[in-house]
């Protein structure tokens, strides 16, 4: 007897198929692509149960086999990196459009996110595969009005240097990179002084795409407590402000109600000064060499998520997919809002007079906060037998905390009409070329008036931090002078939306100036010097012309007993007062046209 339940095609039975049947059989076929589908698209996170991390190159399989089967999904090259792979971005547009000056014209939203900073904090390395795969199969919502732009593997040297024992303290995967990068570089303290071929490369995504939202994926170190993600926002103080305002008053709150809907209790990243974080903590300052410090010098609402690394990896990745999803929707929802304050801000930015260098924390203000923690004793050591710390996960609290996330502007400076900056500082200019900032060549030699600032004293760090001897404490003092510029120097006008960007790295007591990561060092030597026995003649005749300068150098050793009894410290301040001083010597060769 012939089977009733047959399927092929040419058999009589087929048509004898019930009507209910055939409905099944229609559905059974239909879903068959999309099982195929869902299967072929399953990242190595989900197909290890949570137990592993993508290497990078299935990373970037995973996104071109993404952009080949949905034509809404494009995959990038955009520049080199230390590694000697290209950088990549991954676009999801709604529309297929991936060319944002049409897309903002649009009137479209622009989030970007950064993944893998520190390979082995991978969290958003998998949570973004699976949510650009997800919204493409319609298994989550990506409005008309926003654009992802997600940069999938950010350090792809340390990605490469994959193993299981980094992070010793962290709850999974089972391998994944290093922090360093193909220079052992913390590309995290890289967004300035761009030492890396991946921060120049990041620099020309940030400006091509300029983002409304900008989000850096990382994980945690430090205290245990209960919640699985921390959210570290601009600080607001720093962004300034309309922008400052709608962060603290309206964004973040956003995102943690958003986050409350999904389970989550979000906290700001935990940045305590005590031994544990039970009395609360300072807000983090975040200067432009970290990225969120970065992207406000260039207007975008820029934000760190951290969730805690002795949470189960599973655990992490669902949170930061979770908070992604939250940045859509409050991005979305604000769209117009977003659009404006940013629209509005690099206007206001464009005729700013005066730009704080400084913040420091406020420590007579806090807000208080719902922290979730565990507490906290000490025990002996099983290796030292001294008292160490521990956290007792049986005996966890809840309690308001105080968190200090005020903090003062200082050293004020005024803007310039423009810098100009001598074409022999061509490493000064190649960053600022990177990072669109305008400017034009003088077309002939030219002497112009302007203010010159001499370097009086600055500190520096007795071991090198990310390559340099940071130089920190810089104090200058200011003159007016009559300078002779040659045909190819630059000339930047201060008119233009990177001139924070611009305050904040050419003002040399700015904490994360070009002078304060060594790009101006030449001028810290003197290059020509004296014989004291020759100068001895040479500076007495030049002396005798100048009585006002023998009556200082008598006021001086009047007052200083070490320096009458010292020849050659009196012969040397003659020197530095004449003529014959090296004129570049400690002259500070950025120059402020007034």
């Amino acid at each position: 007897m012939r089977n009733n339940y047959s399927i092929c095609g040419d058999s009589p039975a087929f048509f004898r198929i019930s009507g209910r049947k055939v409905l099944l059989l229609a559905i059974f076929t239909a879903l068959l692509p999309l099982i195929s589908n869902s299967q072929d698209l399953q990242t190595r996170y989900e197909k290890t149960n949570g137990n592993e991390t993508a290497t990078y190159p299935e990373v970037i399989q995973y996104y071109q086999a993404l952009a080949k089967k949905f034509p809404q999904i494009k995959i990038m090259e955009m520049g080199p990196t230390d590694a000697g792979h290209p950088l990549h971005l991954v676009i999801y547009s709604p529309s297929k459009d991936f060319n944002f000056s049409s897309l903002r014209k649009k009137n479209k939203r622009i989030i970007l996110i950064n993944n893998g900073i520190h390979p082995g904090e991978p969290d958003g390395i998998d949570a973004s595969m699976m949510l650009l795969r997800d919204i493409a199969q319609g298994k989550t919502h990506l409005p008309d009005n926003i654009i992802l732009a997600v940069i999938p593997v950010y350090n792809i040297g340390g990605a490469l240097n994959r193993s299981e024992f980094y992070r010793v303290d962290q709850n999974g995967p089972d391998a994944f990179g290093s922090r360093g990068n193909g220079q052992n570089l913390d590309l995290n303290r890289d967004f300035i002084k761009n030492d890396s071929k991946n921060a120049r490369s990041f620099a020309q995504i940030y400006h091509l795409t300029d983002p409304d939202v900008f989000i850096d994926n990382h994980v945690s170190n430090g205290a245990d407590y209960q919640h699985i993600m921390t959210l570290l926002p601009t600080q607001h103080d720093k962004l300034g402000g309309p922008m400052g305002e709608f962060m603290q008053q309206q964004f973040t709150p956003g995102l943690y109600h958003l986050m409350k809907e999904k389970g989550y209790d979000l906290v700001p990243y935990v940045n305590h000064f005590g031994e544990t974080p039970d009395s609360g903590w300072v807000e983090f300052n975040d200067s432009p060499r970290y990225s969120s410090g970065y992207s406000t010098l260039f207007h975008s609402f820029g934000f760190v998520p951290e969730t805690h690394m002795l949470k189960p990896y599973p655990q992490r990745v669902k949170a930061t997919y979770a908070l992604m999803e939250c940045f859509i929707k409050f991005t979305s929802d604000n769209s117009t809002t977003i659009r404006d304050l940013r629209a509005a801000t690099k206007k206001a930015v464009l005729t700013q007079q005066k730009f704080p260098l400084e913040w420091n924390a406020d420590m007579s203000r806090y807000s208080m906060i719902t922290f979730k923690g565990f507490t906290a004793g000490h025990k002996p050591s099983d290796i030292s037998g001294l008292p160490r710390l521990y956290y007792d996960r049986t005996k966890p609290y809840e309690r308001q905390v105080k968190f200090y996330n005020y903090f003062n502007a200082g050293n004020y400076v005024e803007k310039p009409t423009a810098y100009i900056i001598p074409q022999g500082w061509w490493p000064v200019i190649d960053l600022l070329k990177n990072n669109n900032v305008s400017m034009q060549r003088l077309s002939r030699d030219t002497t112009i008036l302007v203010e010159v600032y001499h370097i009086a004293d600055y500190k520096s760090y007795n071991k090198p931090f990310e390559k340099h001897f940071l130089h920190t404490d810089v104090k200058v003092t200011t003159t007016k002078d009559s300078m002779h510029f040659r045909k190819g120097d630059y000339y930047i006008p201060m008119n233009q939306v990177a001139n924070r960007f611009l305050i904040e790295t050419l003002e040399p007591t700015a904490g994360d100036s070009y002078f304060a990561w060594n790009f101006f060092d030449g001028i810290l030597g003197q290059k020509e010097g004296y014989s004291p026995y020759v100068f001895e003649d040479t500076g007495y005749e030049w002396l005798k012309q100048h009585p006002d300068v023998q009556k200082a150098l008598a006021e001086k050793k009047a007052t200083d007993t070490a320096f009458a009894n010292n020849a050659s410290a009196q012969l040397r301040w003659v020197f530095m007062q004449s003529p014959y001083a090296e004129p570049d010597y400690l002259r500070y060769p950025v120059y402020r046209v007034r």
